[in-house]
């Protein structure tokens, strides 16, 4: 298991003072990469403990750049694509609960259904849909989510 780089609590006043190497792959050009996905909250601490603590998600930043703003980052186990909880920032201003259909791809529903269950996340039982499985669960502010496999991957 590899050490995961501690989250960033401050904004550097510098620009080169942000590590060159910070472990994520380059843009190539020509790509569009899905990186970051705003989930609206009423209550950063409580969706940071469940998205942490119950879900397992690693916290990447956790600042507060200018008064009235706070910036939450956290990524799923293995995702090269992160979640932000944030207040302050009316680019990001969304009714909280009202994202819909998150996937969380797995390996092994059965496992990681039950790890959420084991963590206190009430999370539906497997459904079948054709041939793909899905167990569905929701946020504290009721955004919702499901795991999904594919069995072919």
């Amino acid at each position: 298991m590899t050490d995961a780089p501690a989250p960033v609590t401050e904004i550097p006043a510098d620009l080169a003072e942000i590590p060159k190497d910070s472990g994520n792959p380059p843009v190539p050009p020509g790509t569009l990469l899905l990186e970051l996905v705003p989930v609206p909250v009423t209550d950063i601490e409580r969706a940071k403990a469940f998205y942490q603590d119950q879900l397992g998600f690693r916290l990447d930043v956790d600042v507060n750049p200018k008064p009235g703003i706070r910036i939450v980052q956290l990524t799923p186990p293995g995702s090269a694509c992160s979640i932000t909880l944030a207040e302050g920032l009316p680019t990001l201003d969304m009714p909280p609960g009202t994202l819909r259909g998150l996937h969380l791809v797995v390996a092994d529903i059965e496992a990681s259904r039950a790890q959420l269950v084991e963590r206190g996340v009430e999370i539906s039982e497997i459904e079948d849909s054709g041939g793909v499985l899905y167990a569905y669960f929701a946020d504290p502010d009721g955004n919702t989510w499901c795991l999904q496999h594919m069995p072919w991957r």
